[in-house]
């Protein structure tokens, strides 16, 4: 019997040894990859080292821990839908014992810690510190900055847990919250996330319609379109012709006029873009004008149409089965039965569907009016604006899992405190989360593919002109070199 119980604490030791070395070696692969894309929009500071650069540098590792967990959150999803019919096709493999349910449920445990972390002290932190200067009247340095932004993380502390007490007290005024109150761990935190959680998947749900009818402009312009009834040659004349007239007023203006000079570069700029354009299109080959174009078009067109019908029968196997509530519905355990209907080939649809949600989100999310001067710019993005991405990058990658889980798009049930939120258990605000994903990604689509319509229909009716005239941009004058007032 003791050998036995020592050869069973033997394996349960080696078997954690496994499952942090997995994590490790997962988590660093995330963490270069994450540095590496961080320092290609990071702005090129000086390399001198004085205390600045020594907090930027500080700021830079903590911004780039929080994108290689909003990563791992992405990704932990897809890798255990993959798992878990692995496990099924091959039960008996040797090869991969080391994939099981107590590795899927610890990944998943660390990608909430270190949400959490990363959302509510980490990137907290990395603000306070980029922007404190120290208190007044102490010496100056890396000590006094510390000190000042750990006073402001406990004074935001104390407001968030603050307002939150407050909240659910309002909301469940029993005995019963109110003790729970009082239990920081086992309430508060799953309670806060819980609610960073919904706020999340409402960002996601006002994002990703909008990015999946986005996405076929960005395809648009990425690939090569096909020339039908288009001369390239006169176009390329034409865009030349137009570029050296940019450039002779350029030329022509002195110095002392700023603001034309600035504007004239950046029409500049669009036209060399344009003409750049029209290099690659004229330089790419025929299949790639007329087979790759149309086939991305229509491999977007039907990834949007299944995501849409599978929220639209989600819809009604809320209505007539309450197993299909996204809380609630115990999961049969990784690697017992498939999470998908059809299988291993199920399980890949729902993972690129998964994946296609989530670069339709942050297309919508940079594409949103308010959100526009978040768009990171290569070389010369700052440390303030990274910090920004990266929180609202976490917030969505956070949240895609539940994303997914409520609007039907996967059966796999959420683990560890990603399951453990409130709101997943009411119906009303599930089905409505539903109903609104579904509507607002039928408008935006309808909106998208009747745009060309709509403006052959004002040009028509001669009211393209009235709509140009109410836009303020096209009505701008800017004076000329001659001192004449001219309408761009």
């Amino acid at each position: 019997m003791e050998a036995d119980e020592v050869s069973i604490r033997e394996q349960n030791f080696h078997s954690q040894v496994r499952e942090y070395t997995i994590c490790f070696l997962l988590f660093a692969v995330l963490y270069i990859v994450s540095y590496f894309i961080i320092t290609r929009y990071k702005r090129k500071a000086d390399e001198q080292e004085d205390e600045d650069a020594i907090v930027n540098r500080i700021s830079l590792f903590l911004s780039t821990f929080t994108l290689a967990v909003s990563a791992g959150a992405v990704l932990l999803l897809p890798f255990s839908i993959i798992s878990n019919e692995i496990l099924l096709s091959f039960p008996q493999n040797y090869y991969i014992q080391w994939l099981n349910g107590s590795l899927i449920h610890g990944l998943w445990n660390l990608a909430s810690l270190f949400s959490n972390l990363c959302l509510f002290v980490l990137m907290p932190f990395a603000f306070f510190f980029l922007e404190s200067e120290g208190f007044a009247g102490l010496k100056k340095g890396i000590r006094a900055r510390i000190l000042e932004t750990l006073v402001m993380l406990i004074l935001l502390a104390l407001l968030i847990l603050g307002i939150v007490w407050v909240a659910s007290a309002l909301i469940d005024n029993d005995a019963a919250s109110m003790e729970s109150l009082y239990d920081l761990w086992e309430f508060y935190l799953p309670y806060l996330y819980s609610c960073i959680s919904l706020m999340g998947c409402l960002l996601l749900l006002l994002c990703t319609p909008v990015g999946l009818s986005r996405m076929f402009t960005v395809m648009g312009q990425l690939l090569v379109k096909p020339t039908i009834l288009e001369d390239l040659d006169e176009q390329m004349y034409i865009i030349t012709l137009e570029e050296e007239a940019i450039q002779r007023k350029l030329n022509g203006i002195s110095s002392t006029v700023e603001n034309q000079t600035v504007e004239l570069e950046r029409e500049l700029e669009k036209v060399k873009c344009k003409k750049t354009n029209l290099e690659r299109r004229k330089k790419a080959s025929a299949w790639e004008r007329n087979l790759v174009y149309p086939a991305v078009m229509i491999l977007l067109l039907i990834e949007t149409s299944i995501s849409v019908l599978l929220v639209a029968f989600n819809i009604l196997y809320l209505l007539v089965d309450e197993t299909a509530m996204p809380k609630g519905s115990g999961g049969p355990g990784i690697g017992n039965a498939s999470l998908s209907t059809f299988g291993f080939v199920g399980a890949a649809l729902e993972i690129i569907l998964i994946f296609y949600l989530m670069v339709s989100s942050v297309v919508g999310f940079y594409s949103l009016r308010f959100f526009e001067n978040f768009i990171p710019r290569k070389d010369d993005t700052t440390m303030t604006k990274i910090i920004g991405n990266c929180v609202s990058i976490l917030v969505l990658s956070s949240a895609l899992p539940v994303m997914s889980r409520t609007l039907g798009i996967t059966r796999f049930d959420l683990l560890g405190d990603f399951g453990r939120f409130n709101w997943l258990g009411n119906f009303y605000i599930v089905l409505s989360y539903n109903l609104l994903f579904a509507i607002m990604t039928t408008l935006c689509l309808v909106r998208k593919f009747t745009s060309a319509v709509r403006e052959e229909l004002l040009k028509a009716l001669g009211l393209d002109k009235l709509h140009r005239s109410n836009n303020p941009r096209d009505s701008e004058t800017k004076p000329s070199a001659n001192g004449h007032q001219k309408t761009l």
